[in-house]
């Protein structure tokens, strides 16, 4: 039994390995880059249930170890880190058309290799505060009742990016003010994983309920529509998960203002008079 949630682990991992060959085929000047970027963007899409299933597994199981603890962290480095970084990189900023402005064509790649690395060791430092905190609390706690991921996780960070190159058929950028927006999102992906915000961590839905039968009849209906129509699902859903912890914190912060505002004095009240006032 304590294989099996390694079994999952190592899914993921050779999900994060497929991607990688697949963004390198891409670079081999067949004209064919898109079905191996395409590839790779649906690899780390898969890898994101083996992900979530095999600590669950391992929790159903009584079958959690230091060893899958560590496994899980460092196959998450390589396909979400990695295998993203390296897929935001040349999906964005390595088809740029030699007819742009040199400097310009420059300092895209250049700003693109940087802040997709930045991308990588965000995650990597995500993971690295997880392990040493698994309780952490976020800056803007929630309900006491409900358990949050603090900071965006890496697989929902990863998931993002490839179905961003997903949702576009996997097609190379190859515009400049295309870049930039791309740039700003890989970018911002990155601050969200090593901030203290919270998001939905779905730690709410229990798989071990004597008869779960609507919830996994519901789980296959999802299943079903992410896979059949995945490149119009994923994108939005992604998005709209980062975007909700973005939300989060900013109503968060707004009501805490809000709060902490002084209240001005009632127009109608009588203000006393001071000492001496109205004396010659």
């Amino acid at each position: 039994m304590y294989l099996l949630p390694s079994l999952f682990t190592a899914g993921s991992l050779g999900a994060g390995y497929f991607a990688i060959t697949q963004t390198i085929g891409a670079l081999d000047g067949s004209g064919q880059a898109h079905v191996h970027l395409d590839w790779a963007a649906i690899a780390i899409l898969f890898a994101i249930p083996f992900d979530a299933l095999d600590g669950r597994i391992a929790r159903l199981t009584n079958t959690t170890s230091d060893f899958g603890r560590e496994l899980d962290s460092l196959a998450d480095v390589i396909t979400f880190g990695v295998a993203p970084s390296l897929l935001a990189f040349v999906w964005g900023f390595r088809f740029l058309p030699d007819s742009l402005s040199f400097e310009l064509r420059q300092h895209l790649m250049q700003a693109g290799a940087f802040i997709c690395f930045l991308f990588l060791l965000s995650g990597a430092s995500r993971l690295a505060r997880f392990n040493i905190s698994p309780d952490a609390q976020p800056r803007n706690p929630g309900r006491a009742d409900r358990k949050y991921f603090v900071g965006m996780p890496i697989p929902a960070a990863a998931g993002l990016l490839a179905a961003t190159v997903h949702f576009f058929n996997a097609y190379p950028v190859e515009e400049w003010w295309v870049a930039v927006p791309w740039l700003i999102l890989v970018g911002l992906t990155a601050f969200l994983m090593v901030s203290t915000w919270r998001f939905w961590s779905a730690k709410e839905i229990n798989f071990s309920r004597r008869h779960p039968f609507q919830l996994l009849v519901l789980l296959a209906l999802i299943a079903y529509i992410a896979l059949r129509y995945s490149n119009v699902v994923m994108f939005p859903v992604a998005l709209v998960y980062m975007f909700s912890g973005i939300w989060v914190r900013a109503a968060y912060g707004w009501s805490r203002r809000r709060r902490k505002k002084p209240l001005d004095p009632p127009a109608h009240s009588p203000v006393a008079a001071e000492p001496g006032a109205g004396r010659p």
